[in-house]
C-alpha cells in the first residue's frame, strides 16, 4: 500500500523469533516478549512442557540498550523464558499485566486493558503506550490461559503502531480497531499455537484470522511474529503469507 514505505521509514520492526521483536520508535527502543534461551524442553507444571526448536536470531548481549519492554504475559515460557528473565533486570521500564508486575516486581508497571503511560522522547515530546486486551484462547480462557494485553504505541507526527500479544479473537481486534481506529503497523503474534488445553483450540491467531485482523484494523503495514521457533506453533511464517495472499493484501506484509 502506498503509505506502508513511509511507516516502515519511521517504525523499525524486526522480529527476532518467536514473539520477541524489536521496535524502533520515536527515538526508543521497545522489544516484546523476551525469548532468548536456545532450544529445548521448557516445563509448565503438571507434567506439560513447551518444546523450544531453534534459537533467537541474536544475543540478549549484542542488543542495543532497550528502553522499555513490552511483556504480553509473564506465565508461559514462549513468552517470557529465563534469558528474558534476566534481561528485565536491566531495562528501565517493564510494561506488562497487572498480575505480571505483582509476580515479577522491580521496574514492572502493570496495566488494564486501555491504561496508558506516557514515555519521554529523546528529541522532546512523548509516546504513548496503551494497553489493549487481549485473549489467550477460545472464549472464557482467561482462569486457564492467565492473564493477557497487547499494546499501542502513538505520538505526535508517527505512525500508530499496534503489538497483539498472544490473542485468538477477532472481537478482541474489533473492539481495538473501535477504540483505537486503522493502525499503520500491526505487530501481529500468529502461529496458531495450540497445545491440548481446550481441545486443540487456537491460542493465537491463524494465518487466516491474521489477515482478517488485518483488515479490521485497516493496517497499512503487518509484522508477522510468533510464528516460528516452538513446536506448539502449528503454522508458519509460510501459512501467514499464503493466507494473506488469498486475501488479496500480501502486499501490506513485511517479511524482512
Amino acid at each position: 500500500m502506498s503509505d506502508a514505505p513511509a511507516a516502515a521509514e519511521q517504525v523499525a520492526v524486526r522480529v527476532l523469533g518467536g514473539p520477541t521483536t524489536l521496535i524502533g520508535y520515536g527515538g526508543l527502543r521497545f522489544l516484546t516478549d523476551p525469548t532468548f534461551d536456545g532450544p529445548g524442553e521448557y516445563p509448565l507444571g503438571g507434567g506439560r512442557s513447551l518444546t523450544k526448536t531453534a534459537p533467537c536470531a541474536v544475543d540478549p548481549a549484542e542488543l542495543d540498550p532497550v528502553d522499555a519492554v513490552l511483556l504480553s504475559h509473564d506465565q508461559h515460557p514462549d513468552n517470557l523464558d529465563t534469558s528474558g528473565r534476566a534481561l528485565l533486570a536491566g531495562v528501565p521500564l517493564v510494561l506488562t499485566t497487572r498480575s505480571a508486575a505483582a509476580r515479577l516486581g522491580g521496574a514492572t508497571r502493570g496495566l488494564a486493558p486501555w491504561d496508558a503511560v506516557e514515555l519521554p522522547r529523546p528529541d522532546g515530546g512523548s509516546v504513548t503506550v496503551t494497553a489493549t486486551p487481549a485473549q489467550h484462547g477460545p472464549e472464557g480462557c482467561e482462569p486457564v490461559t492467565g492473564e493477557v494485553v497487547g499494546f499501542v504505541l502513538t505520538a505526535v507526527g508517527l505512525p500508530t503502531v499496534h503489538v497483539s500479544g498472544d490473542n485468538a479473537s477477532l472481537d478482541v481486534v474489533r473492539e481495538i480497531a473501535d477504540r483505537v481506529g486503522p493502525v499503520d503497523t500491526a505487530v501481529l503474534f500468529a502461529g496458531a499455537a495450540r497445545t491440548a488445553l481446550f481441545d486443540g483450540a487456537l491460542l493465537t491467531v491463524d494465518g487466516t484470522r491474521a489477515a482478517e485482523a488485518a483488515a479490521i484494523l485497516g493496517a497499512r503495514r503487518v509484522v508477522p511474529a510468533h510464528c516460528d521457533s516452538w513446536a506448539h506453533f502449528s503454522e508458519t511464517r509460510d501459512d501467514v503469507v499464503a493466507a494473506f495472499t488469498a486475501a488479496g493484501i500480501a502486499d501490506r506484509l513485511q517479511l524482512d
